[in-house]
């Protein structure tokens, strides 16, 4: 059995994104937001042991600023240990994590907003 490369993984992941990675997508790309370069589905890797890359993806980022932004959906109310020890990992990689709930893009200027306070 082949194992599908990171690359190979995020691109899949660009492919079927949630619709609220979708509108939120439409606020960042093509530097529409506060003229920074969003990337979506960045790879992470954080260890390498014996060949093999340990690595998160991060649904939005921005290289500028170290920014990460993850949309949690309603099953990141079951894994809210995972999310905690993922975002402390990325901090000692020197990376922000903001997270927004599905429900929160409902307001757009006001997660715009948020975004925004990370970003200065």
């Amino acid at each position: 059995m082949q194992h599908k490369s990171i690359t190979d993984l995020c691109r899949e992941l660009r492919q079927r994104q949630t619709k609220e990675e979708d509108l939120l997508w439409r606020n960042l790309r093509n530097r529409w937001f506060a003229g920074y370069k969003f990337r979506r589905q960045h790879p992470f890797i954080y260890r390498q042991v014996q060949g093999i890359a340990h690595f998160f993806i991060a649904d939005f980022y921005c290289a500028e600023k170290n920014l990460i932004i993850e949309i949690d959906g309603k099953y990141h109310e079951f894994q809210k240990e995972y999310d905690a020890n993922r975002d402390a990992i990325l901090a000692e990689l020197g990376l922000k994590t903001i997270r927004v709930k599905n429900e929160e893009l409902k307001d757009m200027e006001r997660v715009k907003e948020k975004i925004r306070r990370f970003l200065v």
